[in-house]
């Protein structure tokens, strides 16, 4: 496990100090889970190449039949 610093507003920190009071859960446990499920519910960002070569004449699939028909290695 890493260790790293947060700077907090004094309201959220304030209230985070009260929930672990409140549940007997370590600030930092209390954290971390919100962290992961906040990392959870974030999409991943598709590659950005994904279209870059998109050409309204030629699809996909003619582009790998001429390079079955054309490509020697």
């Amino acid at each position: 496990m890493n260790k790293t610093t947060l700077y907090l507003p004094d309201e959220l920190h304030r209230r985070i100090r009260d929930l672990s009071r409140r549940t007997g859960r370590p600030q930092a446990e209390l954290i971390r889970s919100a962290l992961e499920r906040y990392v959870e519910g974030e999409r991943r960002p598709l590659p950005r190449s994904i279209g870059a070569g998109e050409d309204d004449h030629l699809s996909g699939q003619d582009s790998e039949d001429w390079l079955r028909r054309n490509w020697r290695p």
